[in-house]
């Protein structure tokens, strides 16, 4: 379904600051996989979305997306493929735009339409419909500002708005992060039950190592631009936190992991 092959990316090539944030990367992703990334910081997790996504062109090697070549397709043009969910609430929406205006830019957009003057009944009744399944009261507040919600409130959003057309591939950049715990457990329960719902193929960056190994259907660990680790089925079932962590530590030998990934081990 996703196809990745020799990927590299480098900043600053031939200067003294010169870094190396994916390296000869390799990954296969199955229609209908869920699978969740973690690493510490500077591993190459979020310049990974960004190639997948076209907001990076790669310096060598090809990506693949449902049999076709994307890797130097325009990020626009991915977007009506690929749904994409950032960690801070504000991006992914117009924040001085309706909720049901919001829903309506992305809904046309995905269906290859051209955005015309009103919202059509039919529309506005299918926007508050897809609303009510999150349980969050909004279908009663289309008609408010996106950016008078809380940060839980549009993060669900954007993933509605992300998934009302079934996208190819779903990537989720750490969109939890920015929210408390309580209400950053609900937007994860709403996106298992949408990404199961809807068979999307998706791939979730996290700090949070627990929640790597709990939610999706594999988890692969980045370090140093590259995957280290790559477990899934009863591998996964059977790995806990401190397992994990020493394993990447003896594959990788790197012994440096961001402070949240060392608060989630239990």
């Amino acid at each position: 379904m996703l196809e990745i092959r020799n990927l590299s990316k480098t900043f600053y090539a031939g200067t003294v600051n010169e870094k190396t944030a994916i390296d000869r990367l390799n990954l296969q992703v199955k229609d209908g996989e869920f699978i969740t990334v973690i690493g510490s910081n500077g591993a190459g997790k979020s310049t990974l979305f960004h190639l997948i996504a076209g907001s990076l062109l790669p310096n060598s090697g090809n990506i693949y997306l449902d049999g076709q070549e994307i890797t130097f397709l325009p990020e626009h043009k991915r977007a009506r493929q690929i749904g994409r969910i950032f960690q801070d609430p504000m991006r992914g929406t117009a924040p001085c735009m309706t909720v049901e205006e919001n829903m309506a830019l992305s809904y046309l957009r995905a269906k290859k339409r051209n955005f015309r003057f009103g919202i059509s009944k039919e529309d506005r009744a299918f926007f508050q419909e897809q609303l009510a399944m999150l349980h969050l009261g909004l279908e009663d507040r289309m008609k408010s500002p996106i950016g008078l919600l809380s940060g839980g409130q549009r993060q669900a959003i954007s993933l509605l708005m992300c998934t009302m057309v079934t996208p190819k591939l779903l990537l989720l950049d750490e969109h939890t992060a920015a929210l408390d715990p309580s209400t950053a457990q609900k937007v994860l329960t709403i996106t298992q039950e949408t990404v199961q719902k809807n068979h999307i193929t998706t791939m979730m960056i996290t700090h949070d190592i627990e929640a790597a190994l709990r939610l999706g259907t594999r988890t692969i660990m980045m370090g140093g631009g590259k995957i280290i680790m790559d477990i899934s089925g009863k591998e996964r079932e059977e790995m806990t936190v401190p397992k994990l962590l020493e394993q990447f530590r003896e594959r990788s030998q790197d012994s440096v992991f961001s402070d949240r990934m060392l608060l989630s081990e239990k």
